[in-house]
This record gives structure tokens, C-alpha cells and sequence, in this order.
């Protein structure tokens, strides 16, 4: 499939997406000790199972997105789960992104987006990185506040 195919069929799968209802557990807006995930209807008097008027949509197999494109990305590649840099290995940047698992501290995040960056493999999740010189400036800011009082109270005496 080439580059043109897939971004055509992302577009159609995202159309999909916006048509396609939330689907509701039966009752579950009915009781709290119901959740909203999905479980089939089947009771025998069930309205939604039979599919009547006025009643949330079940799931069906018309409500799927294209099969090529299926479980991928937004961005159009293959997700791949990272939790240390040896995983990096299994990546392949021209159709793989890597995703950093959720339970990955901060130094070895910082080790894997090194390795990442080295390899020119795109990270997903890479986590907010903070600047060295926005703490400096803010000290500057003190000392000045300071100089504006000492003459504040110079001209009051």
C-alpha cells in the first residue's frame, strides 16, 4: 500500500470515528453499579438486543474502520511498546513509532529518547523537559526587586 492509499484510508477511519456512536452497557445509565463499558445485550425481552427505535446502538461489524489501517497511529505507523533501550532495537523508523511504557522512571526515559535520537526513532510520550535558564532569570528578577525597594525607601527618608 503506498503513502498516498494509507493517508486516504487514515482520513476515511477518522470520518468513521466521528459517525461512530459511544457504545453504552444496557441500563448502565440506569444504575450507578453499572459501568458505561460495553458488554452484549442478551437478555430475552432485551429492547437493545432486538434493536428497537429510541434504544443506544449495539456494535456491529459495519462500524469498523478499513482493514490496512487498522490499529494504526494517527500519524500512520505502527505503535511499538518501549520499556528500556534494548527494545529500541526492535524498532523500525520508516514504518514504527515507539511508545514509552508508563511505568518508566525519569533516567531511564532519559536513557531510551538518547538511544531514540541516535537510532532516529520517532517517541510518542517523550515527557516534558524542563529548561536550565528559566530558573536564573527568575533570580535576576529577585535581585532587582530588591535594588527598586532599597531606593523606595530611600526616597521616603
Amino acid at each position: 500500500m503506498n503513502k498516498i492509499e494509507k493517508k486516504r484510508l487514515l482520513k476515511v477511519r477518522k470520518n468513521i470515528s466521528k459517525k461512530r456512536p459511544h457504545f453504552k452497557r444496557f441500563e448502565s445509565w440506569r444504575f450507578v453499579r453499572i459501568k458505561d463499558q460495553w458488554r452484549k445485550p442478551r437478555g430475552i425481552d432485551n429492547k437493545m438486543r432486538t434493536e428497537e427505535q429510541g434504544w443506544p446502538k449495539s456494535v456491529k461489524v459495519g462500524y469498523r474502520g478499513p482493514a490496512a489501517v487498522r490499529g494504526l497511529h494517527a500519524s500512520g505507523y505502527e505503535e511499538v511498546m518501549i520499556w528500556n533501550t534494548a527494545d529500541l532495537a526492535n524498532v523500525d523508523p520508516e514504518t514504527q513509532v515507539a511508545r514509552i511504557g508508563g511505568t518508566v522512571g525519569g533516567r531511564k526515559r532519559e536513557a531510551i529518547l538518547a538511544k531514540a535520537e541516535e537510532l532516529e526513532i520517532r517517541i510518542l510520550n517523550p515527557g516534558v523537559e524542563e529548561e536550565e535558564g528559566d530558573f536564573e532569570d527568575l533570580e535576576d528578577d529577585e535581585d532587582e526587586d530588591e535594588e527598586v525597594d532599597e531606593d523606595m525607601e530611600e526616597d521616603e527618608e
